[in-house]
């Protein structure tokens, strides 16, 4: 598991925990979950997972996905990126979350390849 500095220690605790039974479950995971960032209107950005990307924008959009995105609507797509797991993913939210607005813009503007325009 990537070690992130900002990230409580409760949250690290409880992502290294979901690791260990990751890696001994028996099951084949074949979901992909995707790690992504949305800007709200007024310019806020809004990060969150998901293992399916183009249900979770339309609840965003509906008003139906969180407290933040629900006053904040239209929200526009700016940022995916596909991780293997969900703890992979919540370790990658963690990480992208606790970084400050510029860096976020920063991942958003130099990942063409990661970046997606929202056709949902």
């Amino acid at each position: 598991m990537p070690k992130i500095r900002s990230m409580h220690s409760t949250y690290k605790r409880m992502l290294k925990v979901m690791d260990e039974k990751e890696k001994k479950s028996r099951r084949i995971k074949r979901e992909d979950w995707f790690l992504y960032v949305l800007e709200c209107r007024g310019g806020s950005f809004y990060t969150g997972i998901t293992n399916n990307m183009e249900r979770r924008f339309k609840m965003h959009n509906d008003g139906k996905a969180s407290k933040f995105t629900r006053t904040r609507r239209p929200v526009k797509l700016l940022y995916q990126e596909k991780l293997k797991s969900r703890t992979q993913a919540l370790v990658r939210e963690c990480a992208v979350k606790a970084l400050p607005r510029k860096k976020k813009e920063e991942l958003v503007l130099t990942h063409p390849a990661l970046r997606v325009c929202p056709s949902f």
